[in-house]
């Protein structure tokens, strides 16, 4: 299965994704994942977007492309999970073209959607022990003990700047924007579903896992 899983920061993407790679051996592509790690190696492809990310300028569709198409040529386990890519119905085509030379396909294209006030609430109220990581929230998951980690019995906590609504109704609005493009691509391929990224993460992970065993209608 090749999939693109869709969703805003704080959707659950990145939770969904890491158990899929866990439960079924597919690999998650990370376009920023990727080129980070394609700069610190040294690469062709890294040396290339590392000099045009020096110069202040985005990194082209060729760049990215190039290094998609060089992971596919990888181990790609059981299928693939395509996270930030791609953004255009640009990119849409390059991606199709880049599977499609290696006999692949997308098989679905699935979007966590959300409320936007539950997002925000559900983004600002978590915070971190500063010690292990253990993740917790003002309402959902407080620890047992008033400020000591469950995980580690640590007493300091910590959270995210960017945790707060301004940025997080910004962070909605620029995903509205990036994705909105590349909806009706694969919506007139009948591979779009969407899963209520607002329920609990078995809900959500039994959602995905019913639509990747039955066929899409394109």
């Amino acid at each position: 299965m090749n999939i693109i899983l869709l969703g805003p920061p704080g959707a659950g993407k990145g939770t969904q994704a890491q158990r899929l790679e866990a439960e079924r051996g597919m690999v998650q592509l990370s376009t920023g994942d990727m080129l980070r790690a394609a700069v610190k190696a040294g690469s062709p492809i890294g040396l290339k977007a590392k000099a045009v990310m020096e110069a202040g300028e985005l990194v082209s569709d060729a760049i990215v492309s190039a290094l998609i198409g060089e992971r596919l040529d990888g181990e790609c386990g059981a299928g693939v999970i395509f996270d930030g890519f791609p953004r255009t119905q640009a990119q849409a085509e390059a991606l199709d073209l880049l599977l499609s030379e290696r006999g692949r396909k997308l098989d679905r294209v699935i979007e966590l959607t959300v409320d936007e006030q539950a997002l925000v609430d559900r983004i600002t109220g978590r915070y971190t022990c500063a010690n292990c990581g253990e993740g917790y929230h003002d309402r959902f998951k407080r620890p047992s003990a008033a400020d000591t980690c469950d995980n580690c019995g640590g007493h300091s906590f910590k959270r995210r700047p960017d945790d707060n609504a301004d940025t997080v109704r910004t962070r909605m609005a620029e995903y509205r924007a990036k994705t909105a493009p590349i909806l009706p691509y694969y919506e007139e391929r009948g591979i779009v579903a969407r899963v209520d990224g607002m329920t609990s993460i078995e809900s959500v992970g039994a959602a995905i896992d019913g639509l990747l065993a039955e066929p899409a209608v394109g």
